[in-house]
């Protein structure tokens, strides 16, 4: 079958389309035909060989870590799946191999979910990984209860735009900040109180939440992460998925902060798909290609600036 991998760490020029075998389901496993694939910053994270040292890596590695399509093989043991199952998955392993970029993949079901019918493959790949980061950082890490404030650094971004609306039904009050023309689009996921990421930041939390927030989200590291403390209430904390040093660094001064890295979990990813296929969940798609396009879809995505997610097709 053909899949995008890379056989060395490097930067644009390793990745290539390559041969490899069609994976076969054990016990415990299913496969699936893969329908579409959702890129996100660990995958050229991954390719530039940054998580090296928190992954074991076997070569040739397969990018990708979101995916739907249908389930075309089952091992034996396996309950709640079928062949024939229309699925989204969020696929990282324990280890750096098998990747969604690919035209089959086969997983265990606890990265698994059921596609509801009113939602495309396309926005059920471009779900698993952006919105269970999301969840896991607001409400398990993050502690947002009904009447609480956050701010969502990079809001208009693959993983903020869905935890800004996850913030908003779970009935918080939401600052997010993104560019000016990205404004509007906030408003429309439900941000209270857009803020301009160039703008100073302090004085536009502080008008809007005088005592500072209960929860900053940082989802781009940077001058944001920076000054994420100063925007605290007094019993604020700061959830981070860019820069573990740095929340380290922070959690040693007595500040309340954590970082989180995405883990699968199947009964989230339910519950994310059955919203989104409800319309309560919107999932942006800002482009949507062949996978034949990779070069200049890996480009966008390194650009920066990506409002949502960047989904190729597997054609």
């Amino acid at each position: 079958m053909k899949a995008l991998v890379i056989h060395s760490f490097g930067g644009p020029e390793a990745v290539a389309f390559d041969e490899i075998p069609v994976p076969e389901p054990g016990r415990g496993e299913v496969r699936v035909r893969v329908r579409a694939a959702a890129l996100n910053p660990v995958d050229w994270k991954i390719r530039d060989g940054y998580l090296k040292d928190m992954f074991p890596h076997h070569f040739p590695v397969t990018l990708g870590w979101d995916c739907a399509g249908v389930v075309d093989a089952v091992g034996g043991g396996v309950t709640g799946f079928k062949e024939g199952d229309a699925v989204l998955a969020y696929c990282r392993k324990e280890f750096v191999r098998d990747g969604a970029l690919a035209e089959s993949i086969v997983l265990e079901p606890r990265h698994l979910a059921h596609k509801p019918e009113g939602l495309s493959f396309e926005a059920a790949a471009a779900l698993p990984l952006a919105g269970l980061t999301a969840w896991q950082a607001l409400f398990d890490a993050g502690k947002l209860n009904k009447g609480g404030t956050v701010l969502v650094h990079a809001a208009a971004g693959g993983v903020g735009h869905l935890a800004v609306q996850l913030a908003k039904s779970a009935g918080a009050v939401v600052l997010g900040t993104a560019s000016v023309p990205n404004h509007d689009f906030l408003r429309s996921l439900g941000v209270d109180h857009p803020v301009d990421y160039r703008g100073d930041l302090l004085p536009n939390v502080r008008a809007a939440v005088p005592d500072g927030v209960d929860l900053a989200f940082d989802c781009i590291g940077g001058e944001a992460l920076e000054r994420s403390p100063e925007c605290l209430g007094p019993e604020g904390r700061i959830v981070s998925i860019v820069d573990p040093g740095k929340i380290e660094a922070f959690a040693g001064k007595g500040i309340r902060a954590e970082w989180v890295f995405v883990a699968p979990n199947a009964e989230q990813l339910s519950e994310l798909a059955g919203r989104a296929a409800r319309g309560d969940l919107k999932v942006e798609v800002s482009a949507l290609r062949s996978w034949k396009e990779y070069a200049e879809a890996f480009k966008s995505l390194e650009a920066g600036h990506t409002r949502g997610k960047i989904v190729l097709r597997i054609d």
